[in-house]
């Protein structure tokens, strides 16, 4: 297949993005690959090429926390395939990413041939785990309350919300966004409104909900 494709590479690791690239370089030999280290970078990039036909997003990048990456950029990214890479194998996480957006799940140890088929089917539309993953699960209603409150946020107001659950104070978080505490205040304002909370605690509890604990020994 040498359809032209204008893909983004998403993870903090270089080597594996490194590996990907020559991995679809050999699949599509017409793709115009870019590369995003973590979310902010990823966003920019989405918002730079306007012509990006798929996101292969790796699931711990920093700048989110579990699947809100995702859930943020499918909602706001809805006509972007999003493709989960990642060490995890269990057949809850892949769930969950379908769940929360994603049009497929490859395992970082698949080879080339199931992820040239993945792609493949993605880019017809269809939704692609690995052979023998069912592609229906319960929903945890509670998880997929605060997916829908992050998916309503700003850009921006999911940078605070992110900085937030990492334990920042408002001084740090306005430092490193180059605004005044009082926006980081506003901010938060309408964080807690949407996620239904009162407090910095229970928003970050909130939040914590999407977290994915890292698999042992991995690269991810």
């Amino acid at each position: 297949m040498t359809t032209a494709l204008n893909v983004i590479i998403a993870d903090d690791h270089p080597l594996f993005r490194t590996a990907l690239k020559e991995t679809i370089s050999q699949i599509f030999p017409a793709a115009t690959l870019y590369e995003a280290s973590n979310i902010s970078t990823l966003q920019q990039c989405v918002i730079d090429h306007n012509d990006v036909d798929l996101i292969l997003l790796d699931l711990h990048m920093p700048g989110a926390h579990g699947f809100s990456g995702l859930i943020h950029l499918s909602s706001h990214h809805s006509d972007i395939p999003v493709v989960i890479i990642s060490a995890h194998e269990t057949p809850d996480i892949m769930h969950r990413a379908i769940q929360h957006g994603a049009a497929g799940f490859l395992p970082k140890s698949c080879p080339v041939e199931m992820i040239a088929e993945a792609i493949n089917a993605i880019l017809q539309g269809d939704i692609w785990l690995p052979g023998g993953i069912e592609t229906l699960a319960e929903k945890n209603e509670e998880e997929m309350a605060v997916a829908n409150a992050l998916s309503a946020l700003t850009p921006q107001q999911f940078r605070v919300a992110t900085m937030l659950a990492e334990g920042l104070l408002n001084k740090q978080i306005a430092y490193d966004l180059n605004v005044t505490e009082a926006t980081i205040k506003a901010h938060l304002t309408e964080i807690f409104k949407k996620l239904g909370v009162n407090s910095r605690t229970q928003a970050v509890l909130a939040i914590s909900q999407l977290d994915v604990q890292a698999p042992s020994m991995s690269l991810d």
